[in-house]
């Protein structure tokens, strides 16, 4: 039996990756640090996942999730939390806090991660940026700057894994149909789709796609995979 755990599986791409693993024939466990009704529907659609509430930015609340599973094969990193402020508005607060969730929760999920993939003897990490760690969001400067960190660190830990069989990768998304894009308003998806080669947002599902499928290759590390549109080349 193969295990898989996804952060931030609720919603948007974390619950599409739980659906499509699942589907694939992985047990899996979603974690989730709020959204009580997030989770009961998430619960309802797919009642042989488990989902699990802990924050992945609370070191203890991590190790405790990682020693109760049996095995872990694959691990995406997904959780994050947005930030729109001009950097001037932001606090500190909010700079420690994105940064706590969209890096430390990938640092603090993958440390305990690889104890369980080398039992394995092989395995997969993935980690979810973003197009803002790419080429940085005018008033996303917080969140552009935790989702470039995911990119370097990804790159650090593929090199230094790749002699256990353990590889590491990350998908940098475009604009995606979440409700982490919902403050959006029908005019700036409009705008945004225009901007787009290929003239629409992308799908939570197409992500979940291909995370699943860089997963399941063995020789791509290291790697970070734009699923963009074409909005950036």
């Amino acid at each position: 039996m193969k295990y898989a755990l996804i952060t931030g599986g609720t919603r948007g791409i974390g619950f599409a990756c739980a659906e499509r693993f699942f589907k694939a024939g992985y047990l899996v466990t979603a974690l989730y640090s709020r959204g009580e009704e997030d989770a009961a529907r998430a619960r309802a659609a797919l009642p042989d996942v488990s989902f699990v509430r802990a924050d992945v930015s609370r070191e203890e609340e991590v190790r405790k999730v990682f020693e109760a599973l049996p095995a872990l094969d694959v691990l995406v990193n997904n959780a994050g939390i947005a930030h729109f402020a001009q950097v001037q508005d932001a606090s500190w607060e909010d700079f420690s806090r994105v940064m706590a969730v969209n890096m430390g929760g990938v640092f603090l999920c993958s440390k305990y991660a690889v104890r369980k993939l080398l039992e394995r003897g092989e395995g997969a990490m993935v980690n979810v940026a973003s197009v803002w760690g790419e080429t940085g969001g005018s008033c996303e400067s917080v969140y552009s700057a935790s989702k470039g960190a995911v990119i370097a660190f990804t790159k650090a830990l593929a090199k230094e894994l790749a002699p256990s069989r353990i590889t590491v990768n990350c998908v940098s998304p475009g604009v995606i149909d979440t409700k982490m894009n919902a403050r959006l308003t029908q005019a700036e998806r409009a705008a945004l789709a225009e901007e787009i080669p290929l003239g629409r947002v992308g799908e939570a599902g197409e992500v979940a796609e291909l995370i699943y499928r860089i997963s399941q290759q063995k020789y791509l590390t290291g790697q970070d995979i734009a699923l963009n549109g074409g909005f950036w080349i």
